[in-house]
């Protein structure tokens, strides 16, 4: 396949894409790799399946493709390609909230000398370091990478970039608590969005519609929260774009909890994790897991099972954190509360609830694990069996 065949299925994809027929779009970029000597054409191609693998949440492969692209650039010996590739890598990483290898790659793709197209993707290189510092908490050095690329974006007209810094610095002042900072920007980023967006993907208009439900909930306006969360969702289907399915969902969730109304908000919370967990996003998957905790502590009566669940949930949190104190607490509180609700099979030990399995209740009414009783050959309940050989049974 010659340069000119190359550059022509390249097309072909990007119009499949744009009409939103991604899978056709990953097929004809698929074959020119398979068939095409052009190194730069081949470099091209890498970068539309990493920008559509990462609007797909399909993060692993989006990393892929970023590997395969930076070695494409050494082949090239060309610096901006280097540089373009570094970023696909960065922006895999904290795809996959790899944070701390985002900062290492976008230093660098910052360190990077000679590189013609600098002022054009520094910014970006700002801003998706800005994000990773986000996701690790450090807060001035987030606001210093926004910053930075935010004078990026004004010093190259960059709008799309303003838009994007826009709805980073939204997140960012809802983290912080400065309510009215966090709708402020990514009311910023639809103004950019009505004004110099025409041409630009859906995608933006439903970012920017997202952070502005965050922040209205926050605020407690959560009607105007629900209409922007609806019409992100609406764009985010239409664009089989997962990753923003998910966080919809998790706001729809919050949305109701803020309600008071918690037995819609659980399902939503559901189908927000099982996303999150199918496309990697571990920060996402702790947000939600720190959305249902809080929903069964604003249940005035906080039963057993809640507790336990709730001490579950804990020991996650704190084992993916590797706070070892925190952690022993809860997993004592956790087998506590197994004890009290005797949610525990009496034949292999472990407690029932945490995992589909299937059951058999004896008529005694004690529950155990039916591939226990199989595995043992059991008829008579070892709960009661055991019971009856304590002193002083009657």
């Amino acid at each position: 396949m010659g340069q000119d065949q190359t550059k022509q299925q390249i097309e072909k994809g990007l119009q499949l894409y744009q009409s939103n027929q991604t899978e056709k779009a990953l097929h004809v970029w698929t074959k020119v790799l398979e068939k095409s000597a052009d190194l730069v054409g081949r470099f091209r191609v890498l970068g539309c399946l990493v920008t559509a693998h990462s609007e797909m949440g399909r993060y692993k492969e989006m990393l892929k493709f970023a590997v395969v692209q930076i070695d494409t650039a050494r082949e090239l010996e060309d610096a901006d390609f280097l540089l373009e590739s570094y970023l696909n890598l960065a922006r895999s990483n904290e795809k996959l909230c790899e944070f701390h290898k985002t900062i290492s790659y976008c230093k660098t793709c910052l360190g990077l000398p000679g590189t013609r197209a600098g002022a054009q993707l520094g910014g970006q290189v700002s801003l998706s370091m800005g994000n990773a510092f986000l996701g690790l908490s450090l807060f001035q050095k987030a606001l210093e990478s926004f910053e930075k690329a935010l004078r990026y974006a004004h010093n190259n007209d960059d709008a799309m970039l303003e838009c994007r810094v826009c709805c980073s610095l939204g997140s960012f002042y809802a983290q912080v608590k400065d309510y009215e900072k966090a709708l402020f920007f990514p009311c910023k980023a639809a103004e950019l969005v009505s004004d110099y967006g025409k041409g630009w993907s859906l995608k933006y208009r439903a970012m920017s519609q997202y952070h502005m439900a965050v922040a209205y909930r926050l605020l407690g306006h959560l009607g105007s929260a629900m209409e922007c969360c609806e019409e992100s969702m609406k764009i985010a289907l239409q664009h089989g774009d997962r990753p923003l399915q998910a966080l919809c969902l998790l706001c729809f969730a919050d949305i109701h909890r803020s309600r008071g109304d918690l037995e819609t908000a659980f399902p939503r919370y559901d189908s927000a994790m099982s996303i999150m967990t199918e496309i990697g996003n571990r920060l996402g998957q702790v947000q939600v897991l720190l959305g249902v905790a809080k929903c069964w502590i604003a249940r005035k009566a906080l039963d057993k099972l809640s507790q336990l669940k709730l001490h579950c949930l804990s020991e996650g949190v704190y084992r993916s954190k590797g706070l070892q104190r925190e952690l022993r607490a809860h997993v004592v509180r956790f087998h506590e509360c197994v004890e009290e609700t005797e949610l525990y099979c009496g034949l292999c030990g472990e407690s029932i609830g945490e995992r589909n399995s299937r059951l058999q209740a004896l008529p005694c009414s004690h529950i155990f694990h039916l591939r226990c009783l199989h595995n043992n050959g059991t008829r008579s309940c070892p709960n009661c069996r055991r019971s009856s050989m304590k002193p002083g049974f009657v």
